[in-house]
C-alpha cells in the first residue's frame, strides 16, 4: 500500500529522548564540549604538575653550621658531619685491604669517636671496640650461588650505653660501610652515612637524659665485597646477641634524599617510630617490594642482618643520581649540607624514637604483620597494616564503580542503565586496548631505535623520554579512545555528552579496579599505588553526586580536574622515583638488554597511570584534531633531536656539574699455566675488557684500535681451560656481562696469591682429601672444578657447599675471598670424590685469579696508554690481575 512520504520518515526515524536539548547530531556540538585548545591545555597542565613534583622530589632543608649551636644544642649539625665527610672523601677510594681503608679510615674513626667521647655529657658512657673477623658464607644473587669468604676484615663498634643495660641490655644498631668500590671515594656510597651517624653520636653522647635502651654504632668495613664485615659483627661480635632493631644507611645513587625503601620484616612498628618521628618523611612500600624482586642489581647488608641475625630493622638508601653511584663522581662536590641535614633530622630523631619507646624490649611482641606505607610528596606520611590495606582497597574499587553509576543512573531518572553500561565498558575497553596499544608501539620505537645505533639516547637528556616514548603512548592512546567510541559507542545515545564522558571515566575506575584487586589478592602491598589514584576519582565523583552536578555545563568538569591535579601529583611522584632509580641503572645492566626496552615499558606505564583520567576527556573537544597534531609533532621532532644530533648522544662528562658516564672496567692480566706434576704449561697476557651497557662495545673496539678485540667465549682458552681462565672477581655481575680480550704484554704484578697441594691424603676407595696452601693477603677468587666423574663433596671453607655455577659448558665452585689487614697463609682441604676405585690421576682444575685495585703505580706504560683512549665522557676502572691456573 501506498504511505505519504512524511509518515514513512517518522517511522524510520522515531523520536529519542534526549538528555541535552542543545545537541543536533547533524550541524552543532554539543554545549558540553570545550574549545580544541584545551587538549593543549591539559598536556600543560600534566606538565606543570609533573615539574611540581620534581622539584619537591628533589627539594631539601637547609643546613645547619656551627653558628646554630646556640640556638639548637640539640639539634643535628650538617657542618659538622660535612667536615667528617670531606676527610673520608679526601682519602680517595678505599676497597676493603688497601692502606686507605684498613689504616687512614680506621684510623680517622678511632680519633674522631675518641673526640667524641671526651666531649660527651658526663652522664652519658661510651664503650669502643675493633674488631677483626673472619668467616664466610654462601650467597645467592642473580640467581648465582657463591662462597663468600673474608680474613681479617675491619669493624670500629661503638655502644652509647642506656639505662637499661644493668638488667636488658637489648640495643639498637645503626649501621654504615666506610669502605668503597675501586676507582670512587664513596662519599654517599656510604662515607656520608658514616659521617650522619658519627653526628648522631655526637649529639646523643652531649644530651643530660640517658637513652632508655643502648645504642650500637656499627662503621663496618668490607660492604662492597659484598656484605662481610656486618657478617662478622653479626656472627661474631659479643654484642651481636644484645641488638633488638637495626637501622641501616646506604646508596644507590648520589645525593638527594634518603628513601625507606625496606623494613621489618613482620615488625610494623618500626614504621609506626617512623611515622611519629620522622621531620622529612620518604617511603614507599612499593620499593621495598620492587627491591626485593631482584629486579635491580644491588644489595645492602640489610639482608645479613635479617636473614643472618634474624633481626628486625629498616633500610635506608639515596637513590638520586645514580649516574655517579661508584664511580670517580660520587665525590663531596656532589654532597650539599642540606643532604646531610636531612637525613640527620631524620636518623636522629627515629634513632630517639625507637631507643626509648617500648618495643625494643620485647620486639617479638609487637611481630604483628606487614605495613602499607607511603608518603605523598614528602608533605605527609600514611601507614596501615596490610589487612586494613585489603579493605580499604575493595571499598575503594567497589565504591569508585558503584557511586558514579549510581549517580548516573539517578540523573537519567533511572531509565537508561543499559547506555550507562555500555559507554562504561566502552571506557574499560579503550583504556585496556590503549594500554597494550601503546605499549607495543613503544616497544616498536625501541626496537628500531636500538637497530639504528641510537640506543639510551635519553641517557643523560631525560627529558627526550616524554617526546620519544610518552607522547607516542598518549597518542596511541587517545587514537583507541576515538577508535573504540567510531566502532563501539552509538550515534544516538540518549545521554548528554557530559554524562557519556563520566561514563567512560567510571570505564577507567573499572580498569584501574580490576588490576588494583588483582595485586590485591596476590599478595603484594603495591596495590595502594592505584588505590589511591582511584581514590581521587571517587571523591570527585562523590561530590558530584552529593551536589547533583552530573548534568551541568561545565561544573562536573571542574570538580573533576580538581581531584586530577592531586591525581597527577600522585602519578608524576612515581614516574620521577621510576625514571630516577631505573635509567641510571640501564648504564650498568649489561648489552644482552635493550635498555630502551625497559625505558619504554616504564614510559607506557607512568602516561597511562597519569593520563587515563584525562584521556576520555578529549571527546569534550569540539575538534581533535589540535589535540593529535601537537602530539605528532612533540614526538617527531623528539625522535629528530634522538637520532640526528648532539642531544641524543647518551653520555656526558663533568663540564655542566651532570655527568652521566659510560662505565667500563679494564682489567691488565697475565696467566699462568701449570700441569699436574706442577710443571709451567705456559703463559700469556692481555685486557679483558668489560661490556657494561647497550653502546660499550663500539666504545671498546674504539679503544683498542688499531688492534681488534676478541669476544670472551671466543678466546683460544676456551677450548681447554677451567672457565676460560678469565680474571673473574665477581661472579655474580662478570658472568652475565660480555668481555672482550685483547692480546697484549705481561702487566707488573709484584705479588700474587698462589695455591700449593701439601698433601694427598686416601680417604676411602673413592674418597681424596686434597690439603692445600693458600699464600697471599689480597682480594682474589677462586674456581674449583671438579674433573670429569669428580665431585667435591666437602670442604674446609664453610660447612657448605655452593651450587656448581656454568660457564662455557663446564662446571665450578666459585669462591670470592677478600683480606683486610694482612692474614698468614690459609689452609684448605678439598675432598673430592671420583667414581673410580683407587683413582690416582688428577681430580680438580683450580683457578685463582689475584685482582689489584687501586693499583696506578704498578701500570705499564701499555696499560697507561689504553687507558687515554678512554672518552672524557667514561669512568674507567683499571685493575691488574694474576691468574694461576693449577690441577690437582
Amino acid at each position: 500500500m501506498f504511505q505519504p512520504t512524511g509518515q514513512s520518515s517518522k517511522q524510520k526515524h522515531p523520536k529519542v529522548k534526549v538528555l541535552d536539548p542543545d545537541i543536533d547530531y547533524s550541524k552543532a556540538k554539543s554545549v558540553h564540549s570545550i574549545s580544541s585548545w584545551w587538549g593543549i591545555g591539559g598536556i600543560f597542565i600534566v606538565l606543570v604538575v609533573g615539574n611540581i613534583t620534581n622539584y619537591t622530589n628533589s627539594h631539601l632543608p637547609d643546613g645547619l653550621r656551627n653558628a646554630h649551636l646556640t640556638h639548637f644544642p640539640a639539634a643535628f649539625i650538617a657542618e659538622r658531619a660535612w667536615k667528617d665527610l670531606k676527610i673520608l672523601n679526601d682519602f680517595g677510594p678505599k676497597p676493603t685491604g688497601t692502606y686507605t681503608n684498613e689504616v687512614l679510615a680506621v684510623d680517622f674513626l678511632n680519633r674522631e669517636i675518641s673526640y667524641i667521647d671526651q666531649l660527651k655529657n658526663r652522664n652519658q658512657q661510651l664503650v669502643v671496640q675493633n674488631q677483626i673477623v673472619s668467616g664466610g658464607y654462601v650467597g645467592v644473587y642473580m640467581n648465582k650461588s657463591a662462597a663468600n669468604v673474608y680474613r681479617n676484615v675491619q669493624n670500629v663498634v661503638v655502644k652509647l650505653v642506656g639505662r637499661s643495660e644493668s638488667t636488658s641490655r637489648h640495643a639498637l644498631l645503626l649501621n654504615c660501610h666506610f669502605d668503597s668500590v675501586a676507582g670512587s671515594p664513596g662519599a654517599s656510597d656510604d662515607s656520608g652515612s658514616c659521617a650522619v651517624m658519627l653526628e648522631v653520636l655526637r649529639v646523643l653522647s652531649r644530651q643530660s637524659d640517658v637513652n632508655r635502651y643502648s645504642i650500637i654504632f656499627l662503621f663496618n668495613g668490607a660492604e662492597e665485597t659484598p656484605l662481610q664485615a656486618s657478617h662478622g659483627f653479626i656472627t661474631k661480635h659479643p654484642w651481636a646477641a644484645d641488638v633488638r632493631a637495626f637501622i641501616n644507611l646506604e646508596s644507590a645513587g648520589s645525593g638527594g634524599k634518603e628513601m625507606l625503601f625496606q623494613s621489618g620484616p613482620k615488625h610494623p612498628w618500626l614504621i609506626e617510630a617512623y611515622a611519629r618521628a620522622v621531620p622529612h618523611p620518604y617511603a614507599q612500600a612499593a620499593a621495598e617490594e620492587i627491591f626485593q624482586s631482584g629486579v635491580i642489581p644491588s644489595d645492602t647488608d640489610f639482608r645479613v642482618f635479617r636473614d643472618v641475625g634474624r633481626i628486625p630493622g629498616m633500610d635506608f638508601a639515596h637513590t638520586a643520581n645514580g649516574y655517579r653511584y661508584h664511580t670517580r663522581y660520587d665525590s663531596i662536590d656532589y654532597i650539599p649540607l642540606p643532604v646531610l641535614q636531612r637525613t640527620g633530622d631524620n636518623i636522629l630523631a627515629l634513632t630517639r624514637a625507637i631507643a626509648n619507646g617500648d618495643e625494643l624490649g620485647s620486639t617479638e611482641r609487637y611481630a604483628q604483620g606487614y605495613m602499607v606505607f607511603y608518603d605523598f610528596l614528602g608533605l605527609f606520611f600514611v601507614s596501615y597494616s596490610a589487612d586494613v590495606g585489603l579493605m580499604i582497597n575493595l571499598s575503594v574499587v567497589l565504591l569508585s564503580i558503584i557511586i558514579p553509576f549510581l549517580s548516573l543512573a539517578r540523573s537519567t531518572s533511572g531509565t537508561h542503565g543499559r547506555q550507562i553500561r555500555s559507554e562504561t565498558m566502552t571506557g574499560f575497553l579503550a583504556t585496556f586496548l590503549g594500554a597494550g596499544a601503546s605499549g607495543v608501539l613503544c616497544f616498536f620505537i625501541g626496537l628500531q631505535l636500538d637497530a639504528i645505533g641510537r640506543s639510551m639516547s635519553w641517557y643523560s637528556s631525560t627529558n627526550l623520554i616524554l617526546g620519544v616514548y610518552c607522547c607516542p603512548a598518549l597518542l596511541c592512546q587517545c587514537v583507541v579512545h576515538l577508535l573504540c567510541n567510531r566502532l563501539f559507542g552509538s550515534k544516538t545515545t540518549p545521554l548528554s555528552l557530559a554524562l557519556k564522558v563520566q561514563a567512560r571515566l567510571n570505564g577507567v575506575n573499572l580498569f584501574w579496579g580490576m588490576i588494583t584487586l588483582g595485586i590485591t589478592f596476590t599478595g603484594y602491598r603495591l596495590a595502594y599505588i592505584f588505590m589511591v589514584l582511584i581514590l581521587c576519582s571517587l571523591c570527585s565523583s562523590t561530590l558530584i553526586s552529593m551536589l547533583g552536578l552530573q548534568n551541568t555545563v561545565h561544573k562536573w568538569l571542574l570538580l573533576h580536574m580538581l581531584f586530577q591535579i592531586v591525581a597527577l601529583a600522585w602519578s608524576t611522584q612515581f614516574y620521577h622515583i621510576l625514571m630516577n632509580m631505573f635509567v641510571p641503572i640501564t648504564g650498568r645492566i649489561g648489552s644482552s638488554i635493550n635498555p630502551d626496552v625497559i625505558v619504554g615499558t616504564l614510559a607506557t606505564f607512568a602516561t597511562l597511570f597519569s593520563c587515563s583520567y584525562l584521556t576520555p576527556l578529549l571527546f569534550l573537544l569540539k575538534k581533535t584534531d589540535k589535540l593529535i597534531g601537537e602530539l605528532v609533532a612533540i614526538t617527531l621532532i623528539a625522535l629528530v633531536l634522538a637520532t640526528s644530533t648532539h642531544v641524543g648522544f647518551p653520555y656526558r662528562d663533568d663540564a655542566v656539574k651532570a655527568p652521566a658516564v659510560q662505565r667500563h672496567y679494564i682489567t691488565h692480566t697475565v696467566r699462568k699455566f701449570y700441569d699436574h706434576n706442577g710443571g709451567e704449561r705456559y703463559t700469556d697476557a692481555g685486557f679483558l675488557l668489560q661490556e657494561l651497557d647497550r653502546n660499550a662495545k663500539k666504545t671498546i673496539e674504539g679503544i683498542a684500535m688499531p688492534d681488534v678485540v676478541t669476544p670472551m667465549r671466543e678466546i683460544p682458552a676456551c677450548d681447554k681451560e677451567l672457565f676460560c681462565a678469565i680474571p673473574f672477581y665477581s661472579i655474580w655481575h662478570q658472568v652475565l656481562f660480555e668481555n672482550y680480550w685483547l692480546p697484549g704484554p705481561a702487566p707488573v704484578v709484584r705479588q700474587a696469591v698462589t695455591v700449593s697441594l701439601r698433601e694427598k691424603e686416601q680417604l676411602s676407595e673413592h674418597e681424596h682429601r686434597l690439603h692445600l696452601v693458600l699464600k697471599g693477603s689480597f682480594q682474589c677468587s677462586l674456581i674449583i672444578g671438579p674433573k670429569a666423574g669428580s665431585t667435591l663433596k666437602r670442604w674446609s671453607l664453610l660447612s657448605e657447599i655452593p651450587t656448581p655455577i656454568e660457564f662455557n659448558g663446564q662446571r665450578g665452585h666459585f669462591v670470592l675471598l677478600t683480606a683486610g689487614v694482612e692474614s698468614e697463609p690459609m689452609n684448605i682441604t678439598l675432598d673430592v670424590r671420583h667414581e673410580l676405585k683407587k683413582y690416582d690421576g688428577p681430580l680438580v682444575d683450580l683457578l685463582v685469579t689475584t685482582t689489584h685495585w687501586e693499583y696506578h703505580k704498578e701500570h705499564t706504560p701499555v696499560f697507561n696508554r689504553l687507558l687515554a683512549r678512554v672518552p672524557g665522557w667514561a669512568h674507567v676502572v683499571p685493575s691488574v690481575a694474576a691468574v694461576n691456573s693449577y690441577t690437582f
